[in-house]
């Protein structure tokens, strides 16, 4: 059986996820990835941002910024204004919606149908809400097919939504029973997520500042989107465990062990642990990893990134990880480990970067520092300052 160490593993998802020290400059030679209809899919099919989101399994936004600074940030050239032409654009490459965890992403419009199958595959949830206010499956059912049914015409914002949704399934759906920001939303967003994961809408252009929901694109239906799911996430994060594709996924792991279990895989030793890759698929880069990198709020690397003991070694574990959880800061990657946080604050033009080491850095990794600061705000169409000392802003809710 073969054994490979974290260095090795490190170097390898750097590699792949566009931010090893060779990064490519427009997208391509990213991680190979299977696509949901056609078979092998490597390169950019769309243009490098779309293939940058398909390799990372989806950028986190829920903090737009952020995700507009991971998907930049993996290719020379990318700013921001192609992130927001790609989603908002004629064509839309891009569309925003509900991903892994529930959480918003942003995802390949032409990956969507993989995800709904994959995501729509998930059992019911878990709540820890009271009986009394739980929804049933038919409730669900009801609600998701009134977003889908209401939405076809036009965009909403979230209250016009409401409207129409509770006129289409009844008082009930009203209830506020949904703690939420110091108040009360209607019961049926318990399940939004839930009719997102279906395909019943994705996010639309903001109004004003107002959030906008709209159908989700058309597109041909997969059956074996969670099996085409497994292959992106272990092209790009394996070796991994069932649990772990079941942590990153927000599914119990049961389901991810049986969607492992149908597929090719090949069992490796990591770091002294059982753990699964893709058939054939145990390359490592010749070298350890290399270099110093800055990752945004909830960035994909991190999110995914396990054993958390090994990404987050010592103090960094203390000091960049909210209670086990990855992303609530971002952070500064040295040689492939968490080696610090930071934090950008904008005024106008101006981007003040503040990044904290844990340790002393070379001269060498200083200048890359210097590099990731003006790349940051290249990304961020903004003029960066550098200062090197705390950071003293609390990790993201």
């Amino acid at each position: 059986m073969i054994e490979m160490s974290w260095p090795q593993v490190s170097a390898r998802r750097l590699e792949r996820a566009g931010l090893g020290a060779g990064r490519p400059a427009t997208g391509t030679g990213l991680a190979t990835v299977e696509g949901p209809a056609e078979g092998p899919v490597e390169g950019p099919v769309e243009g490098p941002v779309e293939d940058i989101v398909a390799a990372m399994c989806g950028a986190h936004a829920q903090v737009m910024s952020a995700a507009e600074a991971s998907i930049g940030l993996r290719a020379d050239g990318v700013t921001r204004a192609h992130v927001r032409a790609a989603l908002w654009g004629e064509g839309r490459s891009l569309v925003k919606t509900h991903g892994p965890r529930g959480t918003v992403h942003l995802l390949p419009a032409r990956d969507l149908p993989m995800w709904v199958s994959a995501m729509s595959s998930l059992p019911g949830a878990h709540t820890a809400a009271p009986k009394s206010i739980r929804m049933t499956a038919e409730q669900t059912d009801q609600v998701v097919a009134a977003i889908r049914e209401v939405l076809a015409p036009a965009a909403m914002t979230i209250d016009e939504l409401s409207e129409a949704v509770i006129a289409a399934t009844g008082p009930w759906a009203g209830d506020l029973v949904m703690p939420a920001f110091q108040g009360w939303w209607p019961r049926w967003r318990m399940v939004m997520h839930v009719a997102a994961h279906r395909g019943a809408f994705v996010f639309g252009p903001v109004r004003g500042r107002k959030v906008t929901y709209t159908a989700a694109p058309e597109l041909a239906p997969v059956t074996d989107g969670l099996g085409a799911l497994v292959r992106r996430y272990l092209a790009a994060y394996g070796p991994a465990t069932p649990d772990q594709f079941a942590q990153w996924a927000g599914g119990p792991v049961k389901w991810a062990a049986q969607a492992f279990s149908a597929e090719e895989l090949e069992e490796v030793v990591f770091e002294g642990k059982r753990a699964w890759v893709l058939a054939g698929d145990t390359e490592v880069p010749a070298d350890p990893p290399r270099g110093v990198r800055l990752l945004p709020y909830f960035d994909a690397y991190v999110v995914a990134g396990r054993p958390r003991e090994l990404l987050y070694p010592g103090a960094a574990a203390a000091r960049a990880l909210n209670g086990g959880q990855a992303g609530n800061f971002p952070v500064l990657l040295v040689d492939g480990v968490v080696g610090g946080v930071w934090h950008q604050r904008r005024s106008g033009s101006k981007i003040d970067i503040t990044v904290e080491p844990l340790g002393d850095l070379t001269a060498a990794q200083l200048r890359e520092l210097d590099e990731q600061v003006d790349r940051v705000g290249e990304v961020m169409e903004g003029r960066p300052r550098l200062t090197i000392g705390p950071v003293t802003v609390g990790g993201h809710a």
